[in-house]
């Protein structure tokens, strides 16, 4: 197959890179820290593409979205380029990674304890999601839908909280394995530390997403289902490394919201996650 991979320079672009099978794909990359503009490739380029994975976008966890707003923005003008160029190429597959910040905020509350469904999003009576961040997926979303009515094959895929040892220190679980392995006493964590997350290791953000191609699935959560607090993904990390420290919190940092899980019923369909999060945590320690 000839696979194109946007934003193929980040973590999850080269994920995929790594789990694709070079001998049996022609895989293509652009990204911008490469050198490579996805963006001027979209504006001139026709090649044929059997299947597109769409991860270009301005990222850099909580501190970018909420701390640099108008930059995020610049992720509708991607989106918007890459279906323009899908609607003269006529790829055989989009894979439109959205994002859980797409999801309304109002059902994020701690005290709901939602898990997040897929038809939680509606467009026809959109409520607003996380940041601008979360409103250039939803949009991306919306193109998505426009683009299967001019006939293409889009899979929207909204991953929840993917991690491993590889990722950014912008990140939460990079950097609390960075203090852990350092055994810093206090364990600082931004906000109270009870703030949930749905953490989903990366190698099952990929897997899961072989099998949304595979089926055709048109709108699909990545997730675990698990709802895991940033204290008590402190106290695994701590405990992993042989230790245990007091907890600081720091409630002047960027939080955002209070719960974000998700519900990996529709996923689990066709596909499980295989690393839970003590795994995933052991392997980030080992490496």
């Amino acid at each position: 197959m000839k696979i194109l991979i946007t934003g193929d320079e980040g973590f999850v672009g080269k994920a995929f890179h790594k789990a694709l099978d070079k001998k049996s794909n022609d895989v293509v990359g652009f990204d911008i820290k490469s050198g490579t503009d996805a963006r001027k490739f979209f504006a001139t380029d026709d090649t044929y593409f059997d299947v597109v994975i769409h991860l270009a976008a301005v990222v850099g966890g909580r501190a970018t979205i909420e701390g640099n707003p108008l930059a995020v923005a610049t992720d509708l003008a991607i989106d918007s380029d890459l279906f323009q160029w899908a609607l003269r190429t006529r790829p055989g597959r989009i894979v439109y990674f959205s994002s859980s910040a797409a999801y309304p905020i109002m059902l994020q509350r701690a005290r709901f304890k939602a898990k997040l469904s897929e038809q939680d999003i509606n467009l026809e009576h959109i409520r607003t999601p996380d940041q601008t961040y979360g409103w250039s997926k939803l949009t991306g979303e919306m193109l998505a839908q426009y683009a299967r009515d001019e006939g293409l094959k889009v899979t929207i895929l909204r991953p929840f909280s993917g991690y491993s040892g590889e990722q950014s220190l912008d990140y939460p679980f990079p950097s609390f394995i960075a203090r852990a392995r350092q055994k810093v006493n206090p364990f600082p964590v931004w906000g109270t530390g009870n703030q949930v997350r749905d953490f989903v290791h990366i190698d099952d953000v990929v897997q899961a997403t072989f099998a949304a191609i595979i089926n055709g699935v048109e709108v699909m959560n990545i997730c675990s289902g698990r709802a895991t607090s940033f204290i008590e993904l402190a106290e695994m990390m701590m405990l992993a490394a042989g230790y245990l420290a007091p907890i600081q919190s720091n409630p002047t940092a960027p939080v955002g919201v209070e719960y974000r899980v998700g519900n990996p019923r529709f996923m689990n369909l066709i596909y499980e996650p295989k690393i839970s999060l003590e795994q995933g945590i052991a392997q980030a320690l080992a490496q």
